[in-house]
């Protein structure tokens, strides 16, 4: 497995007291580190524009790149920017567009990109919910236009549903978006109904909903989706903000959860697309719970190979 990030993914600074804060990538790795000391770690690159174009309009582009940054900006209520945050986002961005060069070539089935602001909020046109670009997306445009692949998934187990991923592939079936998330919460998107060109698949868990609703829907309705999918490159939205202790979600889920779900992603990874598997940070504001589950999520993923 390759592990992506870059300093400056520790200076996006959206303002004191905000959850996502650089404390939740220290976290991660100072965990993952320790728990994998042998695993290669590489610079993220910073995105060219014209890998954020193929997912981001222009003008969000002139807003994020090209805005007045020396100072802290609100771009809405949940999402702001300070002098370090364009780099930050294109090095996340980066950080996936590279890792997917990687295993697109052979260099590892896997990679692990630890990096923020997490991405899978920002729509095409809007930065929101935290997010400033969508970096898994880009990634995902990336592997159909640089590498001609026409069956990529997102499987996204983030607490909230990545209307943002949505968004920017509902229309197109060589990208398919799969979700669970708890439902009613932020950004009130994902319904089931919700289904593009045949190529959504989304699954809603009421607040309170424990280890075994979490599994239930993944076995029973996700999975079997992702499955006939048969996917060329499959990119995890990596949230662990459904964990018991995260504060801003309701769901009760303990960290062998996520080890479980990744050894199941990386099982069908082996089966489809030969091994080859992206997973990039995305939410999660207990510090405790994303140590835990950052580990759990790396060990799922080896174990499977």
């Amino acid at each position: 497995m390759l592990l992506y990030t870059h300093p400056a993914c520790l200076s996006h600074d959206p303002g004191a007291g905000h959850p996502e804060c650089p404390a939740r990538l220290e976290a991660v790795l100072h965990a993952v580190r320790a728990a994998f000391p042998a695993l290669p770690w590489r610079e993220a690159p910073a995105a060219s524009r014209e890998a954020l174009r193929r997912v981001h309009a222009p003008s969000l582009l002139a807003d994020v790149l090209d805005g007045d940054n020396s100072g802290t900006r609100r771009l809405d209520e949940d999402t702001a920017m300070s002098a370090g945050s364009a780099e930050a986002a294109v090095r996340a961005a980066g950080a996936g567009v590279a890792a997917v060069d990687a295993v697109m070539a052979g260099e590892g089935p896997q990679a692990f990109c630890a990096v923020r602001p997490p991405g899978h909020h920002a729509t095409r046109e809007v930065a929101m919910g935290f997010c400033l670009f969508n970096s898994v997306a880009v990634a995902a445009a990336h592997a159909v236009h640089a590498h001609g692949l026409h069956r990529v998934a997102i499987a996204d187990f983030d607490v909230h549903h990545g209307n943002g991923s949505q968004d920017i592939f509902a229309g197109d079936p060589r990208v398919m978006y799969l979700s669970s998330h708890q439902s009613p919460l932020y950004p009130n998107t994902g319904d089931p109904a919700e289904q593009g060109v045949g190529n959504l698949a989304n699954a809603t868990l009421a607040p309170g909903a424990d280890s075994a609703a979490f599994r239930a829907v993944w076995k029973d309705q996700l999975l079997p989706r992702l499955e006939d999918f048969r996917p060329q490159l499959l990119l995890v939205s990596a949230g662990f903000d459904g964990h018991r202790l995260d504060p801003l979600a309701d769901l009760a889920l303990e960290a062998e959860d996520y080890r479980w779900l990744s050894a199941e992603l990386a099982a069908l990874a082996g089966r489809h697309a030969g091994g080859r598997l992206v997973s990039l940070l995305e939410g999660g504001y207990s510090l405790s719970a994303l140590r835990a589950c950052s580990v759990a999520h790396l060990q799922g993923l080896l174990d499977a190979r």
